[in-house]
């Protein structure tokens, strides 16, 4: 008797594009547990804290008067802060500053890092959000008072200006800022990779990436063809809403996980991904579309892009036949097609199709006609029917 085969990793098959500066190896492994084939092209580069002068003349300037709060937003941040201080020799008279004032902290890793400082224990938001940080302050008071709010590798307009409008005085700690990538190769090549469909999905792990991203497409005059890729074939994941909103100003959709953590956004991405991968029951198994490859009958198997490319296109239309002229279209405009395609092409992508496969009866040849998959509607209900499809209750 044949043991069961084990099932393949869920990101088998899948190619993803990882836009994060910091955490990119950590978030990559991840990724790479579950199977998938990742392409690292950094967005955004972090400045040096050691070597940032903003940064050093906002901390000049907290120490050189009262501190009546301290918003801290993130603890490899606030942390940050704290080390290059000591290191430019301020760190003792910073560390008696802020335990003068009252701190508060956005969310546990925040807190953690203002406890690990030896400062007075923060408050924060069961939420993790800068908003109820911001309502809290604003319900105590801030009229004359001197706030320093540790920024997240971003400005927080919002948050200032609410701030500055209520009578405060805000000092802007500009903790690992971002600028444009050194080399912005890497990231134009997944720019081409996205809008011609090649990656499957990208991930955010930082407003300034997805931002950063935006503007290198538009720099290479290829804005609109990602814009069109990111809300069809190309599924993007975003590690929270702060993360999101570069995106939403440009009607692009995302997966976004409850928690804001690199394992729940990969699991976040799988679940995403698998939603829109068709599964068909196909000559007594099943057949799953997975990126550059099908799972059928449990087993993963690559298949090369132009077979790939007629697959997708029986599969909108299971068990009926797709004409060889609507095929030869497919292959045209496919990524590397050309207008020289003509049914001859299509029957040799259709016998490396077969071969990949592994089984010839799982597409058939109608005579004169064209190709249809063996599609078998009365095996179990397909879990994907229709190709592309949204996972109920997903938050796009």
């Amino acid at each position: 008797m044949t043991p069961p085969r084990d099932p393949p990793p869920p990101l088998a098959g899948y190619t993803v594009g990882v836009t994060a500066a910091r955490r990119a190896e950590e978030l990559g492994a991840l990724l790479e547990r579950r199977g998938a084939q990742v392409v690292h092209a950094p967005a955004i580069r972090i400045v040096p804290l050691a070597d940032d002068a903003d940064l050093v003349a906002a901390t000049r300037r907290c120490l050189s008067g009262r501190l009546d709060a301290v918003v801290a937003t993130t603890g490899i941040g606030f942390r940050g802060w704290v080390e290059a201080a000591d290191g430019w020799g301020l760190g003792d008279r910073l560390i008696d500053r802020l335990r003068g004032a009252r701190l508060l902290a956005r969310g546990p890793k925040a807190r953690g890092a203002v406890r690990a400082a030896g400062l007075p224990d923060a408050w924060s938001p069961a939420s993790e959000s800068s908003g109820e940080v911001l309502a809290r302050l604003l319900a105590e008071g801030v009229a004359g008072a001197r706030i320093a709010v540790q920024l997240h590798g971003q400005p927080l307009p919002h948050f200032v200006d609410a701030l500055r409008g209520a009578g405060a005085e805000v000092i802007e700690i500009p903790v690992y800022r971002w600028t444009r990538p050194v080399d912005v190769e890497p990231l134009r090549r997944l720019v081409t990779l996205a809008c011609a469909g090649e990656v499957d999905a990208l991930t955010f792990t930082s407003a300034p990436a997805a931002a950063s991203t935006l503007s290198t497409a538009a720099e290479m005059g290829r804005q609109r063809d990602l814009l069109a890729a990111l809300r069809g074939r190309v599924l993007v994941a975003c590690v929270g809403p702060v993360t999101r909103a570069p995106l939403e100003d440009h009607d692009v959709p995302a997966v976004m996980p409850e928690r804001y953590r690199l394992g729940a956004l990969v699991r976040e991405l799988a679940d995403g991904l698998a939603a829109r991968s068709p599964r068909l029951p196909v000559a007594g198994t099943e057949l799953w579309l997975r990126g550059r490859a099908v799972v059928l009958g449990g087993a993963l198997r690559p298949v090369p892009p132009s077979a790939m490319c007629l697959l997708r296109v029986l599969a909108r239309r299971p068990g009926r036949v797709v004409p060889r002229g609507e095929l030869v279209d497919a292959l045209r405009t496919a990524p590397g097609g050309s207008q020289d395609i003509d049914e001859h092409a299509v029957e040799t992508a259709m016998t490396r199709l077969r071969a990949a496969l592994g089984r010839a009866d799982v597409i058939q040849t109608v005579i004169k006609r064209g190709y249809r998959l063996s599609y078998d509607p009365l095996q179990d209900a397909p879990r994907c029917p229709g190709g592309a499809a949204e996972r109920p209750g997903a938050r796009r």
